[in-house]
């Protein structure tokens, strides 16, 4: 049974299966006359070498609408970039790629280093920074679409959906999340979004009630989808973070930046499946356990700016609340499975949480002693007003990067 329920704050659009690609499509191509569209692809090198993002470039040769894609690639020598430009070179669409280890892009980003205005970390966050910077001084798009190079249930009917609701002329949003089902054959995926990020803010409308921003973060069905759509002129004012954060810092900005109605979430997919990180539990600056530091630093500091107020017996209260309710989390996916003839194993959901429960009080800690702390990258709107010349800066070296190895 198809579901056109709506709940929490912000709006769902629904797989209702009555519209197929090829129309969604072909009301794309006609939005894109007076709505040009790109496409963002954060990518590590790596991922060329992958089935996952081959299936995705044949996809995206087969897409009409877009007419620009903007690929960032980091951890490339340079005879991997000179790969990738052949790599991508079946796309038929005006594109480009960022060579972010490259010297010319890494001279830009000494020169911003020297102003304290360049990205702190390298990662997801850095590039797509400077991914949105390029769309900003290329001025070629006005609706844009990001998603990740790992995807290996990949269609082109998931960018359309995506897309979507920021291209039609006729919907207001700025802003579109996308969602989907994290179940494969044989069981149920995304591990931090249901045992950490869901469990922790029902905890924390436990303790905190009637707070705007848990309820509005309780209304996405997949607040940690690598997958979103924004109009480009949110791109200039927008702060994210250089770490795990990423998703999170991503929709906290829409909170503080736009009312609810100018933003919506999309189901762009029946399945979805990616490269999986390893929980790395006696590492906590890898794998899911750094992300889960990385993600509950992101929601307490954004909480704090809302005028509340933590201490040690706080985040004591707040682990002891997120571990009784994460258990019955595990407890309720297990039934689900069960029902759905899916493998549920209880003992490693339950040491995922363990571990989650102890990372809130590590991340937690560590926000307290580190009250001053500003991982968020600076918007391009003061990027450009420290440094006006930047964005023919960053399209010169871009383009002489890609002639020099073309």
């Amino acid at each position: 049974m198809s579901d056109f329920y709506q709940n929490g704050i912000i709006t769902n659009l629904h797989n209702l299966r009555v519209q197929d690609t090829e129309s969604l499509e072909k009301e794309l191509l006609a939005f894109s006359k007076v709505r040009p569209m790109g496409l963002v692809l954060p990518s590590l090198y790596s991922e060329l070498l992958s089935p996952a993002l081959s299936k995705i470039v044949d996809e995206l040769t087969q897409v009409k609408y877009l007419s620009q894609i903007v690929i960032g690639l980091d951890r490339a020598t340079k005879y991997e970039y000179k790969d990738a430009i052949n790599y991508f070179a079946k796309l038929p669409q005006d594109h480009v790629i960022l060579w972010n280890d490259g010297p010319r892009l890494k001279a830009l980003d000494k020169k911003l280093q020297k102003m304290k205005i360049a990205p702190q970390e390298m990662g997801k966050g850095r590039n797509v920074w400077y991914c949105f910077g390029y769309i900003l001084a290329s001025s070629k798009v006005e609706s844009v679409a990001l998603h990740d190079c790992d995807i290996v249930t990949y269609t082109r009917d998931m960018l359309a959906r995506l897309i979507y609701p920021v291209a039609n002329p006729d919907f207001n949003y700025q802003f579109c999340k996308g969602y989907y089902s994290r179940v494969s054959k044989d069981k149920i995926n995304g591990r931090v979004c249901r045992l950490l990020v869901t469990p922790l803010i029902r905890s924390l409308m436990k303790m905190f009630p009637a707070n705007e921003y848990l309820e509005y973060l309780n209304s996405y069905r997949y607040a940690l989808s690598g997958e979103f759509s924004l109009r480009t002129d949110v791109l200039n004012d927008i702060r994210i973070p250089s770490d795990w954060g990423l998703e999170i810092g991503v929709l906290s900005e829409m909170n503080r930046n736009y009312a609810n109605n100018r933003i919506c979430q999309v189901d762009i997919a029946d399945k979805y499946d990616h490269k999986h990180q390893d929980l790395s539990e006696a590492d906590a600056s890898k794998g899911l356990s750094k992300m889960s530091i990385d993600i509950s630093k992101s929601i307490f500091r954004k909480l704090a700016t809302t005028g509340l107020v933590f201490n040690n017996e706080a985040f004591r209260s707040i682990k002891a609340t997120y571990f009784r309710t994460a258990l019955d989390f595990v407890e309720t996916y297990n039934n689900d499975a069960k029902m759905n003839g899916l493998n549920f194993d209880i003992h490693a959901e339950e040491k995922a949480v363990e571990l989650f429960a102890e990372n809130i009080m590590n991340a937690g800690l560590h926000f307290l002693e580190h009250p001053m702390e500003t991982p968020f990258i600076p918007s391009w709107t003061r990027v450009n007003s420290a440094l006006p010349e930047l964005r023919e800066e960053i399209l010169e070296a871009v383009k002489k990067d890609m002639e020099e190895f073309s």
